[in-house]
């Protein structure tokens, strides 16, 4: 008879029917012992990467989680007449009304940034009134671009766009400390978007036109499909001859 009280047979027991016992747990203390000096040890972390101030990435990851890559503008500031593409008579478009009608170039693209139908009413009013004033009284058009450069920097930050101050970096190294602040860098960017706007406003409108245009629909085109019932035709019921 096997007496199962007896310590040494029992630790000989489990021995023998796990012989893999020992080993396993000596592998899992070495594995729990590295993970805890991993955690322990400073500047182990993964890399940090920075945002913008509404969450925007900064830099590019090929691994999937990582940031991604500011894009820069379908066309330039000065791409008066757009590009010679699908677009082309969009384009043309833009710039007749950015030339002659800005109050309404404007509204479209709040109406389109925006994409809810009837927004266009609620900033082309406006813009016509500030419009009205700053050439009566100042010769000029410089009162809406105060109303209207927000619009830039929302197009900039929905689209993930790249801004002058990255792009002043990018082509000659400079701006390099605001680059990396990103408070300072979004403060930095939306100086420059006022600053467009205030100068160059007509071409303003044009480029951020442009840039809705290729993409975003319509808010009309967004529409849900009506279903309409055709009742049939009137039947009679012919009798053979």
């Amino acid at each position: 008879m096997t007496d199962n009280n007896n310590p040494s047979f029992n630790s000989y027991d489990r021995e023998e029917s796990s012989p893999l016992l020992k080993k396993n747990l000596e592998d899992n203390d070495k594995v729990s012992s590295d993970a805890k000096t991993d955690t322990a040890t400073p500047g182990s972390a993964g890399p940090e990467y920075g945002c913008t101030v509404n969450g925007l990435p900064l830099t590019h990851g090929s691994v999937m989680g990582e940031p991604m890559g500011r894009t820069q503008w379908d066309s330039s500031l000065f791409a008066c007449l757009g590009r010679n593409d699908d677009f082309c008579s969009s384009d043309l478009e833009v710039c007749l009304l950015g030339s002659m009608a800005p109050c309404v170039l404007y509204g479209s693209n709040a109406e389109r940034l925006g994409s809810t139908p009837g927004t266009f009413a609620n900033h082309c009013l406006p813009y016509t009134c500030l419009y009205l004033i700053g050439n009566s009284f100042f010769g000029g058009n410089c009162i809406a671009p105060l109303f209207s450069y927000p619009s830039r920097t929302a197009i900039r930050r929905k689209f993930n766009l790249e801004g002058s101050c990255e792009a002043l970096n990018r082509s000659c190294g400079c701006c390099g400390s605001f680059v990396e602040d990103d408070l300072k860098r979004e403060q930095c960017e939306s100086a420059c978007d006022f600053a467009t706007h205030f100068f160059c406003h007509t071409c303003a409108l044009c480029q951020e036109g442009r840039e809705i245009r290729r993409r975003v629909l319509h808010p009309g085109f967004n529409a849900q499909p009506v279903l309409v019932m055709i009742p049939p035709g009137e039947q009679s019921m012919g009798r053979g001859a």
